[in-house]
């Protein structure tokens, strides 16, 4: 969220930040309630910098700034090539300041919480890359009110040129009083201008700042599980708070999307929570805590350490439909099976090709019970069955009476499987097609589109494309 009512650039000498230990909050942050990144691109879109002018050129001249994802070859090299920002994964602003010493960084942020510490930081980077010589960024970082009372101050020292280019981190923290809910960030480079004092700026932040809390699972000893479906327990959530809160609130919170955004569970308001099985599914926790009178605004408390758990399905088997196999045949199974990176088998291995590949080839003298299954790499398994039937032949029902009772009133044949990618034709007596399945299982009711069929002799012919021998032969319709 970010709460900029003004945002102020007013440059002097010729750059941007650096980075130390500075003030920085040791305890824990909360969430960000002014996040500036620069973006990822050069949009410069959202803030100002009066007196300065916004360049394209990749290299500023005196008085001009520019957003870049890298920087490089400025000025003879005279400057640092920088391939990246802080993160690695955005831009920075690069500024070539004028010569008088000044703010260089005023921003209004409103919306903050009374009683509440926050901690300010950036990432700077001293540009200039001239080994032993030019002048030094010196900067002071003040928090104040809208009356000018400083509510905090940091001042870095100066900032050393590196052999290579170094982001460091700086910053402070304050307390906010009792109706202060409005401060003004200042940022005053208090370096003359010159060769040197360039800088470059990235990631400025506003957080809550608070007591440290952490947060741990206390079923096992891992904060961060990996649990098959099948297998979940109910795990207990605690958390230890160092003394800072005269009266904490304290809310548990889950996130589904990697820890980019943050849910309150409903209830879950205790220092302790249970968290029961749930479906398959990567899940984020951690506690917040705010002092009481505050507990209902997101920017006023800190946050813990992140629990995962993350519950990995079960494979998904089937081993295909069952199988028919006429005495001395065989038949080829149809399996599959998905899951994370799985491994699988048939079992038995009895009269099958190979018991590691999806579609073996099975040919069995006896009745077979086949399983194929399957181990996910975080041992989760699943399994499924299929029965290959061995038969001396096909029958051939001769007789069926379509008459709506129950009983034989659909002409099938039972062992006709569809592997064997027969083709079975119906004539009455006219050697009219009354009836056509083709690899399919057979199903008749006795009707031609719909309309019943009469009573009497009708002619099937059975043709197979696996080498078997046609099948010719008559039935009964009777009503």
């Amino acid at each position: 969220m970010n709460k900029i009512a003004g945002f102020l650039f007013l440059w002097a000498g010729s750059g941007l930040f650096f980075s130390s230990s500075a003030q920085l909050c040791s305890g824990s942050l909360g969430d960000p309630v002014v996040n500036i990144t620069f973006g990822n691109s050069t949009d410069v879109s959202g803030f100002t910098a009066p007196g300065y002018s916004f360049t394209n050129n990749l290299c500023p001249n005196d008085g001009y700034y520019t957003i870049v994802t890298s920087s490089s070859g400025c000025f003879g090299n005279t400057w640092h090539s920088v391939p990246e920002d802080h993160t690695g994964a955005g831009a920075f602003m690069l500024v070539n300041a004028s010569n008088a010493p000044g703010d260089f960084f005023v921003s209004t942020v409103a919306g903050l919480c009374p009683n509440t510490t926050y901690e300010f930081s950036c990432w700077v980077l001293n540009i200039l890359s001239r080994a032993g010589g030019g002048i030094m960024p010196n900067i002071t970082f003040r928090i104040e009110t809208l009356s000018g009372a400083i509510l905090g101050s940091y001042n870095s020292g100066d900032i050393p040129q590196t052999p290579v280019p170094l982001w460091k981190q700086y910053g402070l923290y304050f307390t906010t009083t009792t109706g202060t809910t409005n401060v003004v960030i200042r940022l005053t480079n208090n370096a003359p201008g010159g060769i040197g004092n360039d800088l470059a700026l990235d990631d400025i932040t506003f957080r809550p700042c608070g007591p440290t809390l952490n947060s741990f699972i206390t079923t096992g000893n891992n904060n961060n599980i990996d649990v098959c479906i099948s297998e979940q327990i109910v795990y207990n959530f605690d958390a230890a708070l160092s003394p800072g809160f005269l009266l904490p609130a304290f809310q548990w919170q889950l996130s589904s999307d990697s820890g980019i955004t943050w849910k309150d569970i409903a209830g879950a308001n205790s220092k302790q929570y249970i968290r029961q099985p749930t479906t398959a599914g990567q899940y984020f926790y951690r506690l917040t805590v705010a002092e009481s009178g505050n507990a209902g605004i997101a920017d006023c408390r800190i946050a813990s350490n992140v629990l995962s758990i993350n519950v990995h399905p079960s494979p998904v088997v089937n081993a295909g439909p069952d199988r028919i196999v006429i005495n001395g045949g065989q038949t080829t199974l149809v399996g599959s099976a998905t899951g994370e990176n799985i491994i699988y088998y048939w079992s038995p291995s009895d009269y099958l090709s190979s018991d590691t590949v999806f579609n073996p080839v099975s040919a069995p003298d006896r009745d077979m019970y086949y399983t194929l299954k399957a181990t996910s790499s975080y041992g989760c398994q699943n399994e499924d069955y299929v029965n290959v039937k061995v038969v001396a032949g096909i029958f051939v029902p001769t007789a069926f009476t379509p008459n709506n009772d129950g009983k034989n009133d659909s002409w099938r044949i039972p062992y006709l499987d569809p592997f064997f990618n027969a083709v079975v034709i119906v004539y009455n007596r006219y050697g009219q097609k009354i009836y056509n399945a083709s690899g399919a299982a057979v199903n008749w009711d006795g009707t031609l589109n719909g309309d019943p069929q009469p009573s009497g002799i009708y002619v099937y012919l059975i043709r197979f494309q696996n080498g078997l021998p046609d099948m010719k032969g008559t039935i009964l319709l009777t009503r």
